[in-house]
């Protein structure tokens, strides 16, 4: 079978089974964020080793796995996690470095990059199940599309930058970390996603979820979610770049792994969390 027969079928059960628990929501949906985590932690402790660091593997990834089920049990009520309880894990994790890793196994960077791996996968993931219960978010349909649509803005945002980029071409946006990216292919995608926002607050937010945003609104989200993804991408280019690899994995047959394929949501679950807390509204006419 060749790439594209892999990445069709792929798609055709990954689509529904996504969108299945973004609908049904709970614990079914936490639980599938923390193994997309813990999958993810997985492929980037593997791409540190791959670079020369020695993070603790085990840890970081049970963590991150752990995180999305944590939000999860914030969310009903029954877990309520203090500030200090971070600083404490941050604190553990560099004193499991004593003992795991020792004045030879670079301690500093074993602690350092098992921290940053848990929040670059656990914290940032567990926003797609923050996205679905998101205060403005009110009922199934308008919770699985506040989770829809910034994935929706970032497949866009990633379309118009490769055919942008193939049909001008010109100056290289970052060459050293991503040799095919174009500067016109970054412009295309923002304005790909502008008009993607658009289309999908007037098509289906409005109608479904009754929330909209501004004028002014749809233009800062589109081209806020663009650039985001866009920086995702990168930062994964560049860990993998570092480290020697082409894929994060093979776990997702014709498209690499986890990272390959959450790289850019990374970035942009957090950030569109921040954005409708700072620009949606209620539809007119709402109730």
């Amino acid at each position: 079978m060749n790439e594209l027969g892999r990445r069709v079928i792929v798609a055709l059960i990954g689509a529904p089974l996504a969108l299945g628990l973004l609908w049904i929501g709970g614990a079914p949906l936490a639980t599938f964020t923390g193994g997309l985590a813990g999958l993810a932690a997985w492929e980037f402790f593997r791409i540190a080793r791959a670079g020369g660091s020695t993070p603790m593997s085990v840890v970081g990834v049970v963590l991150a796995a752990l995180i999305p089920v944590g939000v999860h049990g914030h969310y009903l009520g029954v877990l309520q996690v203090p500030l200090y309880t971070w600083v404490l894990a941050v604190v553990a994790i560099l004193g499991l470095a004593i003992w795991l890793r020792g004045a030879d196994g670079k301690p500093l960077g074993a602690a350092s990059t098992t921290v940053f791996g848990i929040l670059y996968t656990g914290a940032t993931l567990s926003f797609l199940y923050a996205l679905r219960y998101h205060n403005y978010a009110v009922g199934d349909a308008a919770g699985a599309l506040a989770v829809i649509f910034p994935v929706v803005l970032t497949w866009a945002s990633d379309t118009g930058a490769y055919f942008s980029g193939r049909l001008i071409g010109g100056r290289k946006l970052v060459p050293s970390v991503s040799p095919g990216k174009t500067v016109a292919g970054a412009i295309g995608a923002l304005v790909v996603t502008v008009a993607a926002t658009y289309g999908f607050v007037e098509l289906l937010l409005i109608p479904t979820a009754q929330l909209a945003f501004t004028p002014l609104g749809i233009v800062v989200f589109g081209l806020v979610i663009s650039v985001v993804a866009q920086i995702g991408d990168l930062a994964e280019s560049l860990l993998k770049r570092e480290a020697g690899q082409k894929d994060s994995g093979t776990l997702f047959p014709g498209h690499g792994g986890v990272l390959d394929r959450l790289d850019s949501l990374f970035f942009v679950l957090p950030a569109a969390y921040a954005l409708y807390d700072l620009l949606l509204i209620p539809a007119p006419g709402a109730r």
